[in-house]
């Protein structure tokens, strides 16, 4: 994994607007309409092509293949880095749909009623999913699609001069909430999504690709705990969750991964966030070489303070969000170059890479993803310019 030795490396967390073409297809595909297999992959595999050239061409160091390989239903769908699991592992069954949706249990939701009213209808809707639930043993079964994501990704980058190319994948403990009824215990079925996992986790580290994990539930789940649990036993849960994840990660260097965390990306007021300071001697267990951390969100910019008493351990890099999928508002480079600086300043700048808060893909218009993502590279710029 790449350090920031000569200047502010720059990178983001995944997820990147997908063209319309794939989304009407994968929207086809998931509902169960008539989709040329051929013509689907060659869609996709063009698709993944198109978007490494522009992150490249908009000077981003570090790249993926914008988790195309990971089915949108819409233009605006926060859940492609989690629900795309479904369909590579086995062991659930539909459920009946919950009133009020995915939102209906967050406390943050029963503060504010007639925002989330607002945020769940017309054109910032959350894209209509059907609950899932685990009733049989969980395993792998995602070869085909996984294959297709490393060639389509390795392909891609053949020629465009990337420096670095990661691949995210869910981290057992996101993609395992309140979905058990087959066994005995969650944290048996949290440990079994895990072992499910290896399989994807390795495949992409020995394809020669950095492992990002995508865990917003290390901290997000909090919200979702109603009522609020005592701080003791929500970090009690969370450990579990890491367990499963770092037993899933055993054999894989820690430099080959990175982990990301975010409050969430849905575009809400947050007052229930879980204080960063709260979880961070837990995020600090996780088995890799980075942490990808949300903060650019006027949430938790706030948050680079706690790496003032927290020490970053030896040989970690630290990616916080600089730019953010929660405003329309195109952050300044002299912004985005401000809080690089006061990272380098606490971390060591050659520990710093410069990222997003969370995907801006299914977040944000594409324009405005593309505009951030040039905000990002300029920011790094100019703090690498103060930083050496």
């Amino acid at each position: 994994m790449q350090r920031s030795e000569a200047r502010i490396l720059t990178s983001h967390a995944g997820s990147l607007p997908r063209p319309d073409e794939l989304i009407e297809m994968n929207k086809a595909r998931l509902e169960g309409g008539g989709v040329d297999p051929a013509t689907f992959r060659k869609t996709l595999s063009d698709a993944v092509a198109s978007v490494v050239r522009s992150e490249v061409e908009a000077g981003v160091d570090i790249v993926n293949d914008g988790e195309y390989g990971k089915a949108s239903r819409g233009t605006i769908d926060y859940g492609p880095w989690m629900s795309y699991a479904y369909e590579r592992i086995s062991g659930w069954e539909l459920d009946q749909p919950e009133s009020g949706g995915v939102m209906a249990s967050r406390r943050d939701r029963q503060l504010f009623p007639g925002t989330y009213a607002e945020i769940t209808s017309g054109s910032t809707r959350f894209a209509a999913t059907t609950p899932r639930l685990f009733t049989g043993p969980v395993s792998y079964i995602g070869q085909e699609a996984l294959k297709a994501d490393i060639e389509n990704l390795k392909a891609a980058t053949r020629n465009a001069g990337a420096t670095e190319v990661f691949l995210t994948s869910v981290a057992p403990g996101s993609f395992g909430r309140r979905q058990n009824r087959y066994y005995k215990t969650d944290e048996e079925f949290i440990l079994a999504i895990g072992e499910a996992m290896r399989e994807e986790y390795r495949a992409i580290v020995e394809a020669g690709f950095v492992l990002q994990l995508d865990d917003p539930g290390l901290p997000d789940s909090w919200d979702m705990f109603n009522p609020e649990p005592s701080l003791q036993d929500y970090k009690r849960y969370a450990a579990v969750t890491i367990e499963s994840l770092n037993n899933a990660l055993k054999g894989i260097p820690e430099d080959r991964v990175r982990y990301h965390i975010c409050w969430g990306s849905w575009h809400g007021p947050h007052t229930t966030d879980l204080p960063l300071k709260d979880i961070v001697d837990v995020l600090l267990t996780v088995r890799a070489g980075c942490y990808s951390v949300e903060a650019g969100n006027v949430r938790h910019e706030h948050e680079w303070k706690v790496w003032r008493d927290v020490k970053l351990p030896e040989g970690k890099l630290l990616m916080p969000g600089v730019v953010s999928h929660a405003t329309n508002v195109v952050e300044h480079p002299e912004v985005v170059a401000d809080r690089i600086v006061r990272y380098a300043n606490v971390v060591g700048r050659e520990n710093v890479i410069a990222g997003t808060d969370c995907g801006l893909g299914g977040r944000i218009h594409t324009e405005l993803a593309w505009a951030k993502l040039r905000s990002l590279v300029e920011g790094a710029r100019l703090a690498s310019q103060e930083l050496w």
